[in-house]
Formats: C-alpha cells, sequence, structure tokens
C-alpha cells in the first residue's frame, strides 16, 4: 500500500497517483429533498488506482452520494468531474459510459439470466454492433457476439466463475451472486468502480476473499474503487483514503490510521451506538 501524499489542490492520494490527474473530484456537492438537506459541501478527490472508503453511520447520506455520483439524483448544486470531464445533465447511462460503474446494497442481477449473459449485459459499451447487421445475423454480428462471449468469459474467469457462466444467475449462492455484480460493473470497463456495501451478507472467509479480489480488480485493471461498507475491519485493511459522513457532511478525510483515532469520528459512531442503546432501554 502505497502512503498518501498531498495533490497541489491539498487532497491527498497514493503516491503512484500524483503524477496523474484524479478519476474522481466532487467540488462543495449537495442535495435536498423537499427542502431537507441530505448532503451538503460534499468535496472528494480520489486518485486513479486508489482504494477509498466512504464510511458513516446509518443515515448518513452515504448511498445519497453514490446516487449523486451516477446521476441517479442529480446534485442540487456543485460539480462532479469524472476524469476531469463534467457529469452534469448526463443521463445514468451516459456517466456509466463516461467511466463509472457500481453495484448495489441490493444486489441487481438479471436473476433469470444465465451468468454468462448478465456480464454480458455489461460489455454493451464497450462491443458496438451496427442496427443491420445485428437484425440481419450477419458476419458484424457473430463477429461481436463471439467477442462478447469470450471477454465475458475472461472476466468471469478473473473470479474463478467460468464454471458457472450457464448457471441461473438467480440460483446462486449469496456471495457467488455479489461476485456477479461486480464482474458485470467491471464489464463495463469503468475508470472507476463504486461498491455499495460488498460484504453485507458475506461470512468471514468471503470477505477475506473479497478483500483480496478488490486489490486484484485495482491492480490488474488499474482502476479505482470506492465502497462503502460497515466492515470496519476491511475498511482499515484495505482503504488508503478514508472519507467519514455524518447527517450529509463531511467530518473528517484521511488514512485509516487517522481515521481510527479521529475525535469526531469516534464520537459519531460511538454516539450513534449510545443513541440505539437508549433507545432500546426506553
Amino acid at each position: 500500500m502505497d502512503k498518501m501524499v498531498p495533490y497541489p489542490s491539498g487532497a491527498i492520494v497514493p503516491e503512484r497517483d500524483l503524477d496523474k490527474k484524479p478519476i474522481l473530484e466532487t467540488h462543495h456537492l449537495g442535495i435536498d429533498f423537499g427542502g431537507l438537506t441530505a448532503v451538503d459541501e460534499f468535496s472528494l478527490t480520489v486518485g486513479r488506482t486508489e482504494i477509498c472508503g466512504l464510511i458513516g453511520p446509518n443515515g448518513a447520506g452515504k448511498t445519497t452520494v453514490f446516487n449523486m455520483l451516477t446521476n441517479v439524483y442529480q446534485p442540487t448544486r456543485g460539480t462532479i468531474l469524472l476524469d476531469g470531464k463534467p457529469t452534469a445533465g448526463k443521463t445514468t447511462a451516459q456517466v456509466n459510459r463516461m467511466g463509472i460503474a457500481r453495484t448495489f446494497q441490493n444486489i441487481r442481477l438479471f436473476s433469470n439470466m444465465s451468468v454468462l449473459d448478465n456480464v454480458k449485459v455489461g460489455l454493451h459499451n464497450s462491443i458496438k454492433e451496427g442496427f443491420i447487421p445485428s437484425v440481419t445475423h450477419l458476419f458484424g454480428y457473430r463477429k461481436a457476439e463471439k467477442t462478447s462471449t469470450e471477454r465475458a468469459l475472461e472476466l468471469l474467469d478473473f473470479f474463478s466463475m467460468a464454471d458457472l457462466a450457464k448457471v441461473q444467475a438467480g440460483s446462486l449462492p449469496y456471495g457467488a451472486q455479489r461476485r456477479l455484480e461486480i464482474v458485470r460493473a467491471l464489464a463495463t470497463n469503468p475508470g472507476i468502480i463504486l461498491l455499495d456495501e460488498p460484504a453485507a451478507g458475506m461470512n468471514p472467509s468471503e470477505t477475506a476473499e473479497l478483500m483480496e479480489n478488490i486489490r486484484r480488480i485495482r491492480d490488474t485493471f488499474q482502476i479505482s474503487v470506492m465502497l462503502i461498507e460497515h466492515d470496519m475491519n476491511l475498511v482499515m485493511n484495505i482503504c488508503e483514503g478514508i472519507c467519514v459522513l455524518d447527517h450529509g457532511k463531511i467530518i473528517a478525510k484521511g488514512t485509516p490510521d487517522e481515521i481510527k483515532s479521529n475525535p469526531a469520528v469516534i464520537e459519531a459512531y460511538l454516539g450513534k451506538k449510545k443513541e440505539a442503546e437508549d433507545s432500546a432501554e426506553g
């Protein structure tokens, strides 16, 4: 793990990314729902190959941030730059083509489709074929279909899932469904992948495998990974930079060691725990 060093802007990134343009920058990002502010003044820089954590108590606004980054929600204010380009006004599909992919807290696979076909759905960004060949099944279509199948199998093999290619996605065990969702996101050829609670529901051995896979994704594809996660052991062991949200605002940014000892972070987490205990007692 590289040490974190400052950009001229003051944001910290892994040392290996210092000479590269950030993959993601947000400036003063905020969103209101019905006059209530859900997220405010969210400013963050993510290095080109950084593994970054977004943490905070339940209800802090973490998934709302992911929804803004992928334009599921249009921010009320602020700027998002993906690979230096603004995402304002783009659809979710257009932002995905710009280089951002995500998984969800609740797995969203095409359950009735095969494992292979789920991955091929993700490949539509990188493998295009003209309308006429696709309708008439001419050579161009067959070639694109062959390329798509080969690429999907390569990605599945990366996660030791190629032997499951013909299996119906909905019949996979929970951990394998989580892996498949990550494979499908990778198939869109992103520069950054957002993982929303990837370890949720996993046992310790599956979580350990997930940590190893996240590192392999970063190293093999040379992309950035940003994750929302409540498993602090995973976050502290894998993330290089961590951003902490509470009540929609950033209360701390830094390395795992800095975050662990940050009084505001400790207060946010312990305070929430005490509130829950008091509520249970009442």
